[in-house]
């Protein structure tokens, strides 16, 4: 593509953790970038669940474990290690299904192999084909661990499996300490002062429009706007507020997000206001 693919065009960015990362990659495209934070990773201060987990795991009344990030990887395992040291060797003992690269690097930190990986995009519908194909979930006990927000979707699922569900949560996603920026970003979408909206994270969705005074106006101005979405799971967040993303990424990652935006943006902005 040609150098400076974004010249003009004002791109809104709702990344947190790695804001300076994803503003950096679409500046080198021209991008003129503003940065509206939706979320913030809190982990709970306490997690019945996962000491649950720890127990029924040892009890063998859980057999399966899907785990769904590597952040929720690593606290969950925190989250147990004082009240049970040994829990790597009790998590070893179950069907793990790891919904893709990141929570298997952090097994591997655990000392943990074995665990059956969920392909790309890793929505939970692959989440449950990995599931019927080692048939891990009749008469089962299956344990989920969250990330940031429930999946009623793969829950609802497993139990129409016959599976028994335990839902883990060991953090959630949180507005901002400062919901300005974010504020912000809902009226230059309103008012047209967006070209491109970036979203990288379904929690994201969400927050926007817990912020935003007027759903309808904000759905049209998003409407008016380029919609990129970094994967499925983020575009069906996006759907289920009635927004329909013009541009998503695969693989689902932020750097082929980027170079969709940078190849097709002005294209689609565009048709979009023509």
């Amino acid at each position: 593509m040609a150098p400076g693919a974004l010249d003009g065009l004002r791109v809104l960015s709702f990344e947190a953790r790695r804001a300076e990362e994803l503003a950096g990659m679409l500046a080198r495209h021209g991008a003129s970038v503003t940065r509206a934070p939706a979320l913030r990773e809190t982990h709970l201060p306490e997690s019945p669940a996962a000491h649950d987990l720890a127990r029924r795991l040892e009890t063998g009344d859980i057999q399966t474990v899907i785990l769904m990030t590597g952040v929720g990887t690593r606290a969950l395992a925190a989250a147990v290690a004082a009240s049970c040291p040994d829990f790597p060797r009790r998590l070893a003992r179950a069907t793990i299904i790891a919904r893709g690269p990141k929570p298997l690097a952090a097994l591997r930190e655990l000392g943990v192999d074995g665990a059956h990986p969920v392909p790309t995009p890793h929505t939970w519908r692959e989440t449950l084909a990995v599931v019927d194909a080692l048939g891990a979930a009749a008469g089962r006990g299956v344990a989920v661990q969250e990330y940031g927000v429930p999946n009623p979707a793969l829950l609802e699922g497993l139990r129409q499996r016959g599976a028994r569900v335990l839902a883990v949560p060991v953090y959630r996603w949180a507005l901002p300490d400062d919901t300005g920026p974010l504020r912000t970003g809902v009226s230059a979408l309103t008012r047209g002062e967006a070209d491109v909206a970036v979203f990288t994270n379904g929690a994201q969705v969400e927050h926007l429009f817990r912020v935003a005074a007027d759903a309808a106006a904000l759905r049209a101005g998003l409407g008016r706007t380029v919609v990129a979405s970094v994967g499925p799971v983020c575009t069906e967040v996006l759907e289920a507020h009635g927004v329909h993303p013009d541009l998503e990424a695969s693989p689902p990652k932020m750097g082929p997000l980027v170079a969709l935006i940078a190849e097709r943006a002005r294209t689609v902005l565009a048709a979009k206001r023509a």
